[in-house]
């Protein structure tokens, strides 16, 4: 199959688990779609909501309509390593064998990610990194596609350990979960509340992800698209030579280099699934709050008169 056909399949496909998912999932049309780029680009995400905004049963049905394993991780203040890469055990024969924790799976749902410890935390987000983990001086690889949403209580401060500035950037979008519309509400309540059961259909198989993921990163980008999306990057730095004055004001450190591959790649997929052959300028403005969010630390100046990360964003696109 040419480049081109696979590009046009992907694009129906792409609507059609769309659909699969609005099956189960009320609205939230943007946080869907965010997190089905980060799949295909290959990357990871962080989910920002309060509870009860459906976040575990939205990454259950996503996995599903994608044919994926899913495996879900409540993270804790007494969680070890252990508990999630797994441990070996003596076996009826005295000899030791490995016995794999929930990590092994295509897409993993990190619930609470805030509320563990920091070796727990570093020892995902390794994995996450290198896609293998090692125990015991062995390595071994986790499946592909591999895929980690991670989950974070805004509201929720007291025992919790914020993940450092240079662990989140390890994560491709930063996503904020919105309460849902009244009327979205009241087809949640109708639809919760009665004893229909709804079947999510496997649209995809792994291999065919793996697929896609492939082709995205074929995908040709202009010069000019890169340029704008490194400028738009540097821009967020404060000491450097682009940076406007409301970054010199607000910003204390600015988006490192992976937010300009990431960016870059969640261009090429965000054109692919509307049928472009090519990203343009208005594919990196429609990715930049969700790569760069997490990815700006603001001064205390900025907290004190109100400045969000999406308001500075906005100034610089």
């Amino acid at each position: 199959m040419s480049d081109v056909k696979a590009v046009e399949e992907l694009v129906e496909k792409y609507a059609d688990l769309k659909r699969e998912i609005a099956k189960v999932i009320v609205g939230q049309d943007r946080v869907v779609n965010e997190i089905l780029l980060s799949v295909f680009s290959g990357g990871h995400a962080l989910l920002i909501g309060v509870p009860g905004l459906a976040k575990t049963l939205m990454v259950n049905t996503i996995s599903q309509a994608l044919g994926l394993d899913f495996k879900r991780i409540q993270f804790t203040p007494d969680l070890m390593p252990s508990d999630i890469l797994g441990s070996e055990i003596l076996d009826e024969n005295r000899t030791f064998k490995f016995l794999k924790g929930p990590i092994f799976s295509n897409i993993i749902l990190a619930d609470e990610i805030n509320r563990t410890p920091p070796k727990t935390q570093a020892a995902l987000l390794e994995a996450m990194q290198e896609k293998s983990v090692t125990v015991a001086g062995k390595n071994y690889q986790l499946s592909k596609p591999y895929f980690v949403l991670a989950t974070q209580n805004p509201i929720e401060q007291e025992g919790t350990y914020p993940l450092p500035e240079a662990q989140l950037d390890r994560f491709m979008f930063s996503i904020f979960l919105q309460y849902p519309s009244f009327q979205e509400e009241i087809d949640v309540v109708k639809n919760t509340t009665s004893d229909k059961q709804v079947n999510v259909n496997a649209l995809f198989t792994a291999e065919e992800i793996i697929k896609y993921q492939q082709l995205i990163r074929k995908i040709p980008v202009s010069d000019n698209v890169i340029e704008y999306a490194v400028k738009l990057v540097t821009k967020t730095r404060p000491k450097g030579e682009h940076a406007p004055e409301i970054i010199k004001e607000y910003v204390d450190w600015g988006a490192g280099p992976r937010a300009s591959q990431n960016l870059i790649l969640a261009a090429k997929a965000n054109a692919a699934t509307r049928g472009k052959f090519s990203p343009d300028i208005e594919d990196v403005q429609a990715v930049a709050y969700g790569i760069l969010r997490h990815r700006i630390i603001k001064n205390y100046k900025a907290e004190a008169e109100g400045y969000s990360e999406e308001q500075i964003i906005k100034e610089l696109l």
